[in-house]
């Protein structure tokens, strides 16, 4: 994808009943960060580091805006935004690497 590349995310952990929102401008690279434990923090003591939703934008501000969003919403709705994504819940981590 051309141009700004900003991508707010969601993250679960293997048994998919932890989650955690995400934005970053590199999800390749925050995705490795995440799998490997580089920060400490919410992902690393829950070991979500399972990519199952994603959303691109081209501006900052409209990213940060829907991080903040999301992460208002009660988990069945956060559930249902990522059921309409990614209605297996599959582990979307070896699949983002055209982005």
């Amino acid at each position: 994808m051309r141009g700004h590349n900003y991508f707010v995310y969601i993250v679960a952990n293997k048994h998919k009943n932890v989650i955690y929102t995400g934005v970053t401008n590199n999800l390749q690279r925050r995705i490795y960060e995440h799998e490997n434990g580089i920060f400490s923090g919410f992902t690393k003591k829950y070991n979500c580091h399972f990519l199952v939703y994603y959303e691109h934008f081209q501006n900052i501000k409209d990213a940060i805006r829907r991080e903040k969003e999301i992460k208002k919403w009660r988990r069945e709705k956060k559930n249902n935004l990522i059921n309409s994504f990614n209605p297996d819940w599959e582990f979307l981590n070896n699949k983002i690497d055209d982005l």
